[in-house]
């Protein structure tokens, strides 16, 4: 991550937003790309004035919403048969046994699938192709898709922004240290957001909301 971060350092503000977005974008229709890892270095970056936490933010979310919305259309055409091809071209990532527990989500939670997996890598990279191959109505696939891109964006900016800027404070002659509190206090808020994904019936949503996908729809 560091290296990316350094590397990302070196463009001009308006390019790097622009990566945010493709890179987010990209894995969300997908391919699986580095999105949280090129979103919590730019957020540390905006922590320490390169850029605009504002504009990291609604980069990483334009590219989520967007992302998952072409990955959406290309799931609903290919079907079944597309994130097979994607599982043998992507083995490691969207191999049989990931896709089965991606469809086991769906089949529980319905679209409640595509707002807590903005949170969890696997699931990011499915949701949008998977939600369209089992034809998820699109108003609701996107109003749940929008709301986890903005919560995810925003949300994981912001809190490393603060916490950077706060240890840039208090560190400022222990620059390293600064960092590494940051990012433990991102892995931190990832490792809970994972497991309230993870476990999305604790967070007392009525039965009535939640959508059940029938996965034989294929």
């Amino acid at each position: 991550m560091v290296d990316v971060q350094h590397w990302l350092s070196a463009l001009p503000p308006g390019v790097l937003y622009l990566i945010v977005a493709g890179v987010i974008g990209v894995e969300s229709m997908g391919i699986p790309l580095p999105g949280e890892i090129v979103l919590v270095s730019s957020a540390l970056l905006a922590a320490t004035g390169v850029v605009e936490p504002q504009w990291v933010a609604t980069a990483a979310a334009a590219g989520a919403i967007i992302g998952d919305s072409v990955g959406y259309a290309v799931g609903r055409r290919g079907g079944r048969p597309l994130l097979q091809r994607l599982g043998r071209r992507f083995p490691k990532h969207l191999g049989p046994a990931q896709l089965a527990r991606a469809e086991q989500s769906f089949a529980r939670h319905g679209v409640w699938a595509v707002f807590f997996g903005r949170f969890v890598a696997l699931l990011r990279i499915l949701a949008g192709p998977l939600a369209g191959a089992l034809h998820v109505p699109y108003r609701r696939f996107l109003l749940a898709n929008a709301a986890g891109g903005l919560v995810w964006a925003f949300g994981t900016t912001y809190l490393l922004f603060s916490v950077g800027r706060a240890a840039e404070h208090w560190l400022k002659d222990i620059s390293w240290a600064g960092l590494a509190l940051a990012v433990l206090a991102g892995l931190a808020s990832t490792w809970w957001l994972r497991r309230r994904a993870r476990h999305p019936e604790s967070a007392d949503v009525p039965d009535e909301a939640v959508e059940r996908v029938p996965v034989g729809d294929r």
